[in-house]
């Protein structure tokens, strides 16, 4: 919450100190009557486009064991809940009772996915480096999904009965996310000169930090039935006649807690002058979140637990705009 604060009070200055520009070029006047441009602007601009989102996903659930029936000749293992005796199970070759803690299986599938952007600045350009623009900005990344059965896949090891190393898959999910980011960027245009040209393109390149708030929303399954023998997930849920649990999330999406980080930020495109007041944006901006954690919650959002997070997300935006400089 403090650095929230923190960063709207910056935003809140930026955007008072380009009145220094005024709304014409700013400069003075000197003796012989020549006027001097010291090149300083004030800078407002809007954007929007495609985002391309990748992040390794990681198990976050930690100490959950799961209770199976486990095929010794073949290493798979299932839930007790899947075949509902040991006579049905005997009868497809699971004999042997193993315990195992799925928060030790591997996430199946990475996050990769497309989505609309769209934001804006407002900042201004610094007296007599008018190359370089500071520019305060605001993003929003609109909510995509991310639906997977199973969402753990792959070898754990077991004890008790059978001792060893079985291949299993749980848990389904669907899940959504959406993030807006708040930023400082320093851009560096190339050109020469205090005024940029027209009807030329100008490259440039930026740098800088900005604050990531992710909105998360998570409904899990128990397809397997391996989390409904756990007495951990007891309460986020009603049991049905066979004892499966129907998880019951929040409705009410503001219910799920957010997941906060510091973002870094780079930026590479072209503008293009179509008057002195006027120009059009074309580039690319990566954005680069440490961590994103889904968490999942109970129906009146009183209890809530780590379940799996995005690591090392990056945001890759390909966006058109325009920007004005008084």
């Amino acid at each position: 919450m403090k650095s929230r604060k923190f960063l709207f009070s910056l935003l809140s200055v930026l955007c008072v100190m380009p009145a220094f520009a005024g709304w014409e070029y700013n400069g003075y006047y000197i003796n012989d009557g020549y006027y001097n441009d010291d090149g300083m602007r004030f800078v407002i601009g809007a954007h929007g486009g495609l985002s391309w989102a990748n992040a390794k996903m990681k198990n976050d659930i930690g100490n959950l064991d799961g209770y199976y029936y486990i095929n010794p000749s073949t290493g798979t293992a299932v839930s007790l809940s899947y075949f509902g005796d040991s006579t049905d199970a005997a009868n497809e070759g699971f004999t042997a009772i193993a315990v195992g803690n799925i928060g030790d299986l591997p996430i199946k599938e990475k996050f990769s996915k497309l989505a609309f952007t769209a934001g804006g600045s407002i900042g201004f350009t610094i007296p007599y480096y008018p190359q370089w623009r500071l520019e305060a900005g605001y993003d929003h990344i609109a909510e995509t999904e991310y639906n997977h059965v199973p969402l753990l896949d792959g070898n754990l090891k077991v004890a008790g009965d059978f001792n060893g190393v079985v291949h299993l898959s749980s848990t389904g999910v669907a899940s959504t996310i959406s993030t807006d980011i708040i930023s400082v960027v320093a851009y560096y245009d190339f050109f020469d000169g205090n005024q940029k040209p027209l009807n030329q393109i100008i490259p440039y390149i930026g740098l800088g930090l900005g604050y990531a708030t992710s909105k998360t929303t998570l409904k899990l399954s128990d397809i397997y039935g391996d989390l409904s023998t756990s007495s951990d997930l007891t309460n986020y849920g009603t049991p049905d006649s066979n004892g499966i649990i129907r998880f019951e999330p929040p409705t009410d999406k503001s219910k799920y807690p957010e997941s906060e980080n510091i973002a870094a930020i780079g930026a590479l495109g072209v503008s293009y002058g179509i008057s002195k007041y006027t120009f059009f944006d074309f580039g690319a901006r990566i954005m680069y979140v440490p961590k994103i954690t889904w968490q999942f919650v109970n129906s009146d959002a009183s209890q809530h637990r780590d379940w799996f997070s995005a690591e090392d997300m990056i945001y890759t935006d390909l966006v058109a705009g325009v920007r004005f400089e008084f």
